[in-house]
């Protein structure tokens, strides 16, 4: 009983109160073809990961963004998952940032000596293609759920996050139908 007093005393207390991973945009596009999603991440490095950053700890960046459609009566089925890794270290030689993809997506390395435009580069996720429309049900409502997490290393563990050197957050889209309203 003791002890899990001491460990709900610990969560409790927690880490310092710092800047939270948060997403600020999520935008679901259905045009003809596809299903689009573009997601920005704010505090995706947090400045308790600066220090770190800054002596060569590389932080990972790891989207996952899901598509569901909405069951009425039963539960929601899981339609696609794609998961979108990104990397940024920082060469303590050339004093400059790169931003590598890891999984998910074929882009090119980007390196700057700005650390806002790194940030900025590994925070957003454009045009990201979930599922041909054509494979859907036409009377379907689908809707998206993101899950972005940070880490420094890409260590994400309980413990990592209680040490404030890892941080999550999951946000979901509105409903959207399928058919056209005229």
């Amino acid at each position: 009983m003791a002890a899990l007093l001491a460990a709900a005393a610990l969560l409790a207390l927690g880490a310092p109160a710092q800047a939270e991973i948060r997403i600020s945009d999520l935008d679901v596009f259905l045009n003809d073809q596809e299903i689009t999603v573009h997601v920005v991440a704010l505090g995706a490095v947090p400045p308790a990961f600066l220090e770190s950053i800054l002596t060569g700890i590389p932080t990972h960046v790891r989207f996952t963004v899901e598509l569901w459609q909405y069951n009425r009566l039963w539960r929601d089925r899981l339609l696609t998952r794609r998961i979108v890794e990104r990397n940024l270290v920082y060469n303590v030689v050339t004093r400059e940032f790169k931003v590598t993809s890891l999984q998910g997506e074929n882009r090119p390395v980007y390196t700057t000596r700005e650390l806002r435009d790194a940030q900025r580069v590994i925070s957003e996720l454009r045009a990201l293609k979930l599922a041909p429309v054509s494979t859907l049900e036409p009377e379907g409502v689908v809707y998206v759920r993101v899950y972005a997490e940070t880490a420094l290393n890409g260590e994400n563990t309980f413990v990592a996050r209680l040490a404030g050197t890892a941080e999550q957050t999951v946000r979901q889209s509105d409903y959207r139908t399928l058919s056209r309203v005229q």
